[in-house]
This record gives structure tokens, sequence and C-alpha cells, in this order.
């Protein structure tokens, strides 16, 4: 029987599917810290508050790229070219979900509907990344080679998940819950589509460097495509709902976090 922990394991236990796994993560999350840099630059004056935790965001996302770069150099490896199937990030631009780079690279301010356009694809994105890492934790949270940053990064990754509750549900009391709730459903019918798809490919390639059998393959693209379909219907609503955080003020106050070292 095929288990999270038994497939994270042989791409663990493999150089060059380790290696693939990395270069996918870092790339997503540097190019995530990009995108929080430049949305912090733009805040409009009317939510300057906003920009200090939207610079926080960026910083530990450019730490978490660091963090698999620094996986890889440990194994002597260099990181392998992002296949374009498997760029979850620039995959959801292209859905016409989030902020568009187009837009992030220009020097004008952002508005307000900018901004809660951003805040809702966050909650979402981060939603999926909190589920991720807190899977990674349980299975590997202890190991020896990349317990420490798995425990980090599911760390942060909560911290994001609270911040974009807390800000959501701000701009919502201030009259913006009717774009909210609609952001909120359309970034998540977007998300479970374009996560489906980069799955499938993660696991396609997975699979020619791990030379897994057709029968192993067709299992684990049917379960791909079953818990798109949960999702599609009902699991959703995890995305979407907004409760206020058990931690209020995640990524307020503080300096950033200091580089970790794996």
């Amino acid at each position: 029987m095929l288990s999270a922990r038994g497939l994270f394991t042989e791409i663990l236990d493999n150089d060059e599917s380790f290696r693939l796994f990395c270069s996918i993560a870092a790339s997503g999350e540097t190019q995530g810290g990009w995108e929080n840099g430049r949305i912090a630059a733009l805040v409009p004056p009317g939510l300057a508050e906003l920009a200090p935790k939207i610079a926080r965001h960026g910083a530990d996302e450019d730490k978490h790229g660091r963090i698999f770069n620094g996986l890889m150099h440990g194994r002597g490896l260099d990181p392998a070219p992002v296949p374009a199937d498997t760029d979850y990030t620039m995959l959801l631009e292209h859905a016409g979900i989030g902020l568009a780079h187009s837009r992030l690279r220009k020097d004008q301010p952002l508005s307000e509907q900018d901004i809660v356009t951003y805040l809702a694809h966050s909650r979402v994105t981060e939603q999926r990344a909190s589920e991720q890492m807190a899977l990674l934790l349980k299975h590997f949270g202890d190991h020896p080679e990349i317990g420490r940053a798995v425990r980090q990064i599911a760390r942060d990754e909560d911290n994001h998940l609270a911040y974009c509750h807390e800000e959501l549900l701000r701009l919502a009391a201030a009259g913006h819950g009717r774009l909210i709730h609609r952001t909120l459903h359309e970034c998540a019918l977007a998300e479970i589509r374009v996560y489906r798809e980069v799955s499938l490919a993660v696991m396609a390639h997975m699979g020619e460097l791990l030379h897994w059998s057709a029968a192993k393959s067709a299992t684990l693209r049917a379960g791909i495509r079953a818990v798109y379909a949960y999702e599609r219907v009902a699991g959703r609503r995890r995305m979407t709902s907004l409760t206020m955080p058990a931690r209020r003020n995640a990524l307020g106050g503080g300096p950033v976090a200091a580089e970790a070292t794996t």
C-alpha cells in the first residue's frame, strides 16, 4: 500500500529526486519572497501598517528558499532546472490568481482591492503550504537531515496562515467582506485545479527518476484526481472560511528571523 511517508522516503533517499524536490520548493519560495517584497513596497498609504508584515512574509519565503538550497548543498548537489509544468506559482498567475507580475514591476501604489486580492490568494495558498508542512512534520520532524528545516518552515507557514486570517477579518470588518468572500472562492477553485496539475506533473517527473512501475504511477494519478474531486465538491471550504487565529499579530513587531542553516 502506498503511503505519504513511503513516497517521500523514496524521494529523500535518491539524490536526483531529492534535488528536483528541493529545486521546485526553493524556486517557489524565492518567487514568493519577491512577490511579497514588491507588494510591501507598493502598499497604499491607507494600509501602511501592513507593509512590515508583508515584508516579513517575503523575508520568510526568501529564507525558505535558502533552506532548500542549503539542503541540496549539504549533499553536494546543485539546483536542478524546474520543469514548467511543476511551477505552481507561475501557473497560478497564468490562471489569473493573485497580482500579476507585470503589475508588481510598476512603481505605482496598489489599491485596497489589490491588497484584498493578495491576502485572499495568500490565505488559500498558505492553507496548502501549512497542510503540506504539517504532513512532513508528522513523518520527518525528527529526521536527522531535514528535520530542523521541516520544523522551522512548518512554524513559519502556520504564522503566515494566521496572519492572512487576521488581516482578512480586519478588512472584512472595514467593509470589504463581499469582495473577500468572492475572491476567496475564485482563488480556491483555481488553486485546487492548479495543485492537481502540478501534483500530476511532479509525480510524473519523480516516476521517471525513480523508475516507478506503470501500475504505481497510475495509482498515484488516481489518488491525486480523487483528492481534486473531493476538494472541488466539498474540501475547499477549509480554504475559504475565516477564523480569528489563536496567535494574533503572528508577523508583526519583531525583526525578521535569522537565516536558518541545516
